[in-house]
């Protein structure tokens, strides 16, 4: 008996859903991010440092998911808009911080609206979404 390789099709890969599903929402921001010339991740990387200014860029990293490769050149693009700097710490110079500059701080008020605008982008109820967002999370090793 020859194989099916079941296995093999798309429709059967639990990882293919969950890549189009992200891409699908990423690509709901783009229209607002881009009147802004910020990527999604430099976004994200914002809303980090909006929550806690100052991070380290390896914490930074933890809490993006982001591997130092990623990072370090999305982080000097933001420098270079001028929207943050990086400094090592005083008491560890080997650890290099992420500050918020005030142009940084600024960009908060100018994407304040988006979550609201983009919160209706996936067609869940409330509870669904509430259930996805925990075995998202479950997935990425974080429980709550």
């Amino acid at each position: 008996m020859e194989p099916t390789y079941e296995q093999l099709k798309l429709d059967n890969q639990l990882c293919f859903p969950l890549y189009a599903a992200a891409r699908k929402v990423v690509g709901l921001y783009t229209p607002y991010l881009k009147a802004l010339d910020l990527t999604y991740t430099q976004y994200i990387t914002l809303m980090v440092l909006w929550e806690k200014d100052g991070i380290p860029v390896g914490e930074l990293g933890s809490r993006l998911f982001l591997d130092s490769g990623t990072l370090t050149p999305l982080l000097k693009k933001l420098a270079d808009r001028g929207l943050v700097t990086r400094e090592r710490s005083r008491e560890d110079e080997r650890v290099v911080c992420v500050y918020l500059t005030d142009k940084g701080r600024q960009m908060r008020e100018e994407v304040k609206d988006i979550p609201a605008a983009l919160g209706s982008c996936v067609p869940l109820s409330p509870e669904e979404g509430r259930t996805l967002y925990v075995l998202l999370y479950k997935i990425l090793g974080k429980t709550f």
